[in-house]
């Protein structure tokens, strides 16, 4: 089944999102979410419903946010079903004197969107997560890791025998 006519209407929203955040506000960006929409935000927070989504992005693009924009790519789009797609994205945001995100600010995006009886795609969740990954397992840092992991570990199993019985 060919889906490049979703996959591309797919990509117009996501690059709606990044327009609607720089030029826009909060009303924009809302409306490209479904009514009953989670978002997740990187520090862990869940906004629950499209009005939760619209009122702390105004409070954000009112203060800290204030002048900034979201930059990104889909890094893949998944097909769930004809009208449910996972969309993996990689992107951030820019503060207005900034022409790329530092490594730092990266993060990740998992996007569930939906096609509406109105034959749009909506955003239905949001899950934004920092860029951090681990140092190579053979680092002096996780080697470090693993040996306290070890030890209380070891210092656990002795002080709860019966729980190795189980």
């Amino acid at each position: 089944m060919d889906r490049s006519t979703d996959e591309a209407a797919i990509r117009r929203l996501f690059e709606a999102l990044c327009e609607a955040w720089a030029r826009e506000g909060a009303s924009a960006v809302d409306a490209l979410y479904t009514p009953d929409s989670d978002y997740v935000t990187f520090d862990g927070s869940w906004l629950r419903g499209r009005e939760a989504n619209r009122r702390v992005h105004e409070e954000l693009f009112a203060g800290v946010l204030a002048g900034t924009r979201l930059v990104g790519e889909i890094e893949s789009v998944r097909f769930l079903g004809p009208d449910a797609a996972v969309v993996v994205s990689t992107g951030a945001v820019l503060w207005p004197w900034q022409k790329a995100a530092p490594p730092s600010r990266r993060s990740r995006q998992t996007l569930v969107v939906v096609r509406g009886d109105d034959g749009r795609w909506r955003v239905s969740s949001f899950q934004n997560t920092r860029v951090r990954p681990l140092p190579p397992s053979d680092s002096l840092s996780m080697r470090l890791f693993a040996a306290v992991m070890r030890w209380r570990l070891a210092l656990w199993r002795r002080r709860h025998p019966e729980a190795l019985a189980a």
